[in-house]
């Protein structure tokens, strides 16, 4: 999918929200700037939060529940290893009871559940995003035709 603004790369988040269930788990991938949180914003939108959704860069993780699925939007970039998430509890989170999106996947590569969707995004130029998607594990095809 090309998407060429900001307000595109979130609509088609919403759209993809629509297919998700709860217990799934997305691994967003991009440099800095790519456009994860704004695709995870529209997700948000997509499973009807409405409040700001904000990047959790220094929190780790923001909670949004109000949904019709909760959204765990998590951030790892400045995580110190595998066991910060943890302690936190992040088996209560990852497969759990709502949509958890993850933001820097490679620092703590092996807290990724083997069934997931990874999203790859590619700045094209300064608002256009090249987004693939593809199902790892046992994750189900998302339908391209309706994103």
């Amino acid at each position: 999918m090309i998407t060429h603004s900001p307000a595109e790369t979130r609509a088609l988040g919403a759209t993809l929200a629509r297919q998700l269930l709860p217990g799934d788990v997305l691994v967003l991938e991009g440099d800095l700037g790519a456009g994860k949180s704004e695709l995870t914003r529209g997700i948000a939108r997509g499973l009807g939060i409405s409040g700001p959704v904000a990047s959790p860069s220094f929190t780790i993780l923001n909670v949004y529940d109000e949904g019709r699925i909760p959204l765990y939007h998590f951030d790892w970039y400045r995580l110190s290893g595998v066991d910060e998430l943890y302690d936190m509890g992040l088996d209560e989170y990852l497969g759990g009871d709502g949509i958890a999106v993850v933001e820097w996947p490679s620092r703590c590569p092996e807290a990724i559940p083997d069934n997931h969707l990874l999203v790859t995004i590619i700045p094209i130029d300064e608002t256009t995003r090249e987004i693939l998607w593809t199902p790892r594990g046992a994750f189900r095809k998302i339908e391209e035709g309706i994103l």
